[in-house]
Parts: C-alpha cells; sequence; structure tokens
C-alpha cells in the first residue's frame, strides 16, 4: 500500500524539531503517529487478505468515473449528495468505506450490519450517539456520518498525500505536494495514483460492479492533471463559488483544529495566509485546466445557480453528458431539493479575519472573476 515517506518524515521534523518545542503539540503528533500507523498497518492487512478472498477486485474496470472536485467550501458536499440519489447508475463512497478501503471488511460491516439489524439495532444506536458526539460540532461546516457519502480524502490520508496532514502539520509551503499532487515527481505520481486506483476497484467491486463510480475529492483540485492522465476518460465536475466566500471558509475549518494542538498560532498568521495561499492555487489550476480536458468530459457549476436551483442545475449538467434522468431519480432530487431550500449555514467568516484581503483575492485571481462574471 503506497505512503510517500519523504512527505511523512518531513512532517515529523518539521513539527518536532523546526518548531519551538510545546509539549501539548508533540503529545498529539506522538499519539496521531501511533494511531495512524495503527490504521495503517490494519488496512494494508484487509487489503492484504483481499488478494485471497476476493482476487476479482483487481479485474474490476473503472470506466468513466466522475470526479467533482473544486476547492473546499464551494458546494461539492451538496453537489455529491443530490448525484448520489441517482443509485440506478451511480455508486459513492460511504465516509466508513474511505477509513476501511478494503473488500473484506465491508463484507464484514455487511453481515455486522446484517445481525444488527435482526436485533433491533442496538449497535446502530450507539454508534448514531457516537456520531453526535464526536462529529456534531462540525455540522455547521461539514455534516459527518459514517454511513452517509463522503469524499475521498480517507483514501489519500494513508497515502500521506493529503491536505488532511495539514491539521496536524501546519506547514503548507514545506508540505506543498501534500495538498497539491500535481507537484510531485513523475514516479510518485504514478504511484500515487495506481493506489487510488485499486481503492476505486475495491469500491465498485464490493459495491457496484457494473455502475459508474461517483467520486467527490476537494483536495484533488490540485490533483486533476494526474487524474487526467490515469483515467483518459473520466468526467470531471467543478464549482466556481466567489473565492471572496470559499476561501476564507477554507481556511476557518481548520483553525480550530490548529488551536486545539498549538494555541500559539495567530487567526491572522503565517499558517493561515499559506494555507490560503494553497487555495488560490487551486483556484488557478482548476482554471488552467479546463484548456486541458476535452469540452464533452467537463462541466462548470456555478455556486449561485446550485444554491438557488439545485433540481435545475443537475438537470443542465445531467445533459451535458448525455445522462436520462430515471423517474424514480428525479423524485428523490425533488424531494431533496425542497430540504435543501430550509437550510441556512451559522458558519461566519471574513477574509480579514485570517489577514487577508479581497484586494489579495483580485490580483491573483482577476482573470478568473472576470470570467465567471464574479463581482470585484
Amino acid at each position: 500500500m503506497y505512503i510517500n515517506l519523504k512527505l511523512f518524515f518531513r512532517a515529523q521534523y518539521l513539527s518536532l524539531f523546526k518548531t519551538p518545542f510545546k509539549l501539548r503539540r508533540w503529545a498529539f503528533v506522538f499519539f496521531f503517529t501511533a494511531l495512524y500507523w495503527v490504521m495503517w498497518f490494519l488496512v494494508a492487512f484487509g487489503r492484504m487478505l483481499d488478494y485471497v478472498f476476493y482476487p476479482g477486485f483487481r479485474k474490476q474496470e473503472v470506466v468513466e468515473p466522475v470526479f467533482i472536485i473544486a476547492p473546499p467550501r464551494s458546494g461539492t458536499t451538496l453537489t455529491q449528495k443530490l448525484m448520489a440519489l441517482d443509485d440506478e447508475r451511480l455508486v459513492h463512497a460511504k465516509l466508513y468505506q474511505t477509513i476501511f478501503p478494503a473488500v473484506c471488511y465491508q463484507r464484514l460491516f455487511d453481515v455486522i450490519a446484517a445481525i444488527d439489524q435482526r436485533i433491533g439495532q442496538p449497535l446502530a444506536k450507539i454508534v448514531s450517539l457516537a456520531e453526535k458526539k464526536f462529529f456534531g460540532g462540525w455540522d455547521d461546516m461539514h455534516k459527518l456520518r459514517l454511513d452517509q457519502p463522503e469524499e475521498d480524502d480517507g483514501f489519500f490520508v494513508y497515502s500521506f498525500v493529503t491536505e488532511a496532514i495539514y491539521l496536524l502539520f501546519p506547514h503548507v509551503d514545506e508540505l506543498w505536494e501534500a495538498g497539491f499532487p500535481d507537484a510531485l515527481a513523475p514516479e510518485d505520481r504514478r504511484k500515487l495514483m495506481g493506489y487510488y486506483r485499486s481503492c476505486l476497484q475495491r469500491q465498485l467491486y464490493a459495491n457496484g460492479p457494473n455502475k459508474t463510480l461517483l467520486s467527490k475529492a476537494t483536495q484533488s483540485s490540485g490533483a486533476v492533471e494526474s487524474l487526467l492522465e490515469e483515467f483518459p476518460d473520466a468526467k470531471f465536475i467543478t464549482i466556481i463559488r466567489h473565492p471572496y466566500q470559499s476561501v476564507a471558509s477554507h481556511v476557518s475549518v481548520f483553525y480550530p483544529v490548529w488551536c486545539a494542538h498549538s494555541p500559539d498560532i495567530a487567526k491572522d498568521g503565517p499558517e493561515s495566509k499559506s494555507y490560503a495561499r494553497l487555495a488560490v492555487k487551486w483556484f488557478q489550476h482548476l482554471y488552467e485546466f479546463r484548456s486541458k480536458v476535452n469540452p464533452s468530459q467537463y462541466y462548470c457549476i456555478d455556486y449561485r445557480d446550485l444554491t438557488s436551483d439545485p433540481k435545475e442545475t443537475l438537470e443542465k449538467l445531467y445533459r451535458h453528458f448525455d445522462w436520462t434522468m430515471s423517474d424514480s431519480f428525479r423524485t428523490k432530487l425533488t424531494a431533496a431539493t425542497q430540504r435543501e431550500a430550509r437550510y441556512e449555514s451559522k458558519h461566519q467568516y471574513t477574509l480579514e479575519e485570517f489577514g487577508l484581503s479581497k484586494e489579495w483575492i483580485e490580483e491573483e485571481l482577476g482573470p478568473l472573476l472576470d470570467h465567471y462574471s464574479l463581482a470585484r
């Protein structure tokens, strides 16, 4: 199972030896490093068993996968949730499946769930209470539940090539490739994509071998070129939201975690600014990607359209890809759209509180703002 050890050891070195000593941060680093390796070996063991008990996954084709990719806080979660309702056509990853990307573990969980169902679902009730306790605080920013659609970031965590490592190691500039895989050396890119393909093969094999894979991964904003090389027939769905809101919201999600292990990190400090630079680079990278992919494989959603009329937005997307909406999907989509109309986020943020400015955004992303008619 692939892991980028260069990034792993660099992150450890930066956090333990190139940052002023803080017992609290060291405790966090040692605890999560130990947990990381326990999970890495556990998953690697399960994936090894797949070759013994489910060798057929190796022949599973990944045909025309659909990737939803945009900078965080741009509406990717809503888009994935609505498209996932089309379960006759598409198969998506749930959170627990990204944590345990092995067929044998998914089959084990299926057996446990079936037994739990027969005895009155006591385990499901316990899990639900645990989810509310440990994930409930994130509900206004990004609702997490083990059995709901989730992005593919869990797959990438085990490779250590993921922006998620910035939660514990906020050295964005020094660990740039973790959040921008297209900057990796060609050999590392091939290994990363090979590992990712094996995850998608297992996902399809276990949950819908004859369906089209639907993936959402915000961090893949920095990996679109690698994805196109590995999956040349893929379809790419991106979303444009005004960077004034998206970039600020992006940083606001990570800052509370930084405070937990490093209370000395200032809200408008260099960590926030370097993380914002990554977000801006993602915008630029996706903007340039438009000219590198066949237009028939690419569709850009305007966040304003998505939030004002999700149903019509998805209908336009389906027409672009020449897909037909089934009556069942259309009914579910209508009901979901009505529910979303009543949702109002309580998550508040501004660029200024993180030491950023609209002028900086305009300087970096002027052509993009003009192209999508986003007000300056």
